[in-house]
């Protein structure tokens, strides 16, 4: 499990009427390090000329140097002119490798307009200083794009990986191993390794709809070389087509072979820079840079063709995270903790989705649990240790009292008092939950009940329930915040699909109304959560700032459990999220029940170092699982984030 951090300050580099050459789009940067300086090599455009016959867009490329005081590229020029026979329609997206003392700048070089398959290929210029070229070769004779060179030899080759045929699909992703730099611009070389661009294909083809790009030079890591690349989910679908951005670990001595790779996106087109620009929603990896000193990877995309853009994450999270079991949650033993009852009216088809509270050293789990006819109440269980279940009451201590939840169906719709989630502020328990009468919208429903009543166990003393959210829009997964945010209370809802907050002065029958939705988090398109998200627990306070778990749902209906940090003045901006879920449904009583493929948390209690999180398996069980808290937010506020909050 892992973090990505989009830079403060992005877009990084962005178009600039005061160069013509670039006025238009800043795009696809290529950082690179030269006497400790760094300089950031870049596709740039300029605007159409009204005295050329075509309608094309001539790219070239650029090269800015990183100041440190600033924060910003400053002394932008351009760096390679669209002047020779192979690339004087355009020079695009460059990716650069220092290699045994020369830097090799390879771009896509367009030779003739219209733009076609033939006059795509690509270009390699050599400077040793960045400073001046010394040569540039057209490479490849057949079309093809984004090729890299690797840093190192392999097994004492010199090996570039590039996209053949791109513009001629099917796109292969290959590799070429070469003695010299010198047969790279050899046309010979290149006819006769075309026999063979099958045998030198990387199968990195995830679906048959895909369109695979390489992204960034490669990383050479301990475990292998990390290749950050551009996936285009859908691609040959307009209306579906999501850009990507993904990674694979690639086999040291032989890069052909995949080691293991990432499950999910790790970035994809989320904000207004990467939503808008000449061609929306776009997010294109160009260049990668390490940090060995904090473990971190900044990954410098281009965003909506038109501006440069960065993301951090820490590198050994990503590669823990790719093609393994990265759940970070423990199931504890005894599983599950709650199984419904046969012989019982009200709990014998279900007992899930709880919510609980630790008050004076005893965990109470409050349960939502269904009788033959579909009514959810709520029951509660008792536990000394948090997992070990010492009590299980036999009555419910919440039924469905008022119109808004009784039920106006069928006798066998659900309805009722749903997944409910419990805050104690000051000596009061409020808990919300999901009021359904069977026929309208569902709603949040809010009640109360004093600790010292609770203890005592006079359930009798609930107060009566009051709807807080609107009539005419369905609302669910809402807690009350364990704090109050500048005098107000904050309030966790979901309008799906997305998670939403709103501010109230008081907390009480009259007064206590949701009138807004302050987005929080929305879904990500094509990820493990890309088809609504929801909060699972209240939130737990931390030194570095509140952890909330949530739910999010895939698109094959599975159900699993991220994390997110946020802020501690305001927690209704998020710090940062889980890219990959840190639980998921894997035994068969989270995968077989009412709703299969299911983890589905509402409660969540810390003691010491370890969070305890109690949930709902396939719609039908209850269970516990553990998290150690440093473990946690060494996830959710690594080192990276932590030296840019110090600044």
């Amino acid at each position: 499990m892992y973090i990505i951090k989009r830079d403060e300050n992005n877009p990084i580099l962005h178009p600039t009427k005061l160069r013509r050459f670039e006025a238009l789009a800043t795009l696809n940067g290529c950082p690179v390090i030269y006497k400790e300086d760094q300089y950031l090599i870049y596709r740039a455009m300029a605007p159409r000329d009204p005295l050329v016959t075509h309608d094309a867009l001539i790219s070239s490329i650029g090269i800015a140097k990183w100041s440190p005081v600033s924060k910003s590229y400053e002394k932008r020029k351009m760096f390679i002119e669209p002047s020779a026979s192979f690339d004087k329609f355009g020079c695009e997206d460059p990716r650069v490798t220092f290699f045994e003392g020369n830097y090799y700048i390879f771009y896509t070089a367009l030779s003739s307009v219209p733009f076609q398959a033939e006059c795509i290929k690509v270009a390699c210029a050599i400077s040793r200083d960045l400073t001046r070229l010394e040569s540039r070769h057209l490479v490849t004779p057949f079309n093809a794009k984004a090729m890299t060179l690797f840093p190192e030899r392999i097994n004492g080759k010199i090996a570039v990986l590039f996209s053949a045929h791109t513009d001629e699909p099917p796109t292969k992703m290959c590799i070429a191993y070469v003695d010299r730099i010198e047969q790279l611009f050899d046309e010979t070389f290149w006819t006769k390794w075309h026999e063979t661009i099958d045998e030198n294909t990387l199968h990195i083809t995830k679906t048959a709809d895909d369109h695979n790009e390489v992204g960034a030079p490669p990383l050479l890591t301990k475990d292998g070389w990390l290749l950050i690349y551009s996936r285009a989910q859908n691609y040959f679908d307009e209306r579906e087509r999501l850009f990507t951005i993904e990674a694979v670990l690639l086999d040291k001595d032989n890069p052909l072979i995949i080691k293991k790779r990432t499950k999910n996106p790790i970035l994809i087109p989320e904000t207004h820079y990467e939503e808008y620009g000449l061609v929306g929603s776009i997010v294109f990896p160009s260049g990668a840079l390490y940090d060995e000193k904090t473990d971190s990877l900044d990954i410098y995309y281009g965003a909506a063709d038109m501006t440069c853009a960065k993301a951090t994450l820490t590198l050994s999270h990503l590669l823990s995270s790719m093609g393994n079991d990265d759940e970070l949650l423990t199931r504890t033993p005894n599983a599950p903790a709650l199984l419904p009852l046969s012989d019982s009216v009200w709990e014998s088809v279900a007992v899930f989705n709880p919510t609980a509270i630790d008050l004076d050293g005893t965990v109470y789990i409050l349960y939502r649990a269904m009788g033959a006819d579909n009514t959810s109440v709520i029951g509660m269980a008792v536990s000394k240790d948090g997992t070990t279940i010492d009590e299980r009451l036999s009555l419910p201590i919440y039924v469905p009292r008022s119109e808004f939840e009784l039920k106006h169906g069928g006798p066998n719709d659900n309805s009722g008092c749903e997944d409910p989630r419990i805050t104690l502020i000051g000596d009061t328990l409020y808990m919300l939950y999901t009021a359904y009468d069977s026929v309208h919208v569902p709603k949040i429903a809010m009640t109360s009940i004093k600790k010292s009543d609770f203890l005592n166990r006079d359930f009798t003393k609930w107060t009566e329930p009051t709807l807080i959210s609107p009539d005419f829009v369905g609302d669910k997964d809402s807690c009350v915040f364990p704090k109050k945010i500048d005098d107000s209370y904050m309030i966790i809802h979901r309008i799906d699909p997305q998670i939403c907050a709103d501010f109230v002065k008081e907390l009480s029958s009259d007064s206590t109304h949701l009138y807004r939705c302050v987005e929080m988090m929305q879904p990500r398109a094509g990820t493990w959560e890309a088809v609504r998200i929801g909060l699972a627990a209240t939130p737990i306070e931390t030194d570095k700032g509140y952890i909330m778990f949530y739910h999010g749902v895939a698109k094959d209906k599975t159900y699993s459990l991220g994390a997110a940090l946020l802020d501690k003045k305001d927690p209704s901006i998020v710090l940062s999220r889980t890219v990959e879920p840190i639980f998921y449904p894997k035994e068969n009583y989270e995968k077989f029940g009412l709703i299969p493929n299911v983890v589905f948390p509402c409660g969540a209690v810390l003691r010491d170092n370890t969070i305890f999180v109690y949930y709902g398996g396939a719609d039908t069980v209850t269970h516990v699982a553990t998290v150690s808290l440093d473990k946690l937010l060494g996830r959710l506020y690594p080192v990276f984030m932590q030296d840019n909050a110090s600044l």
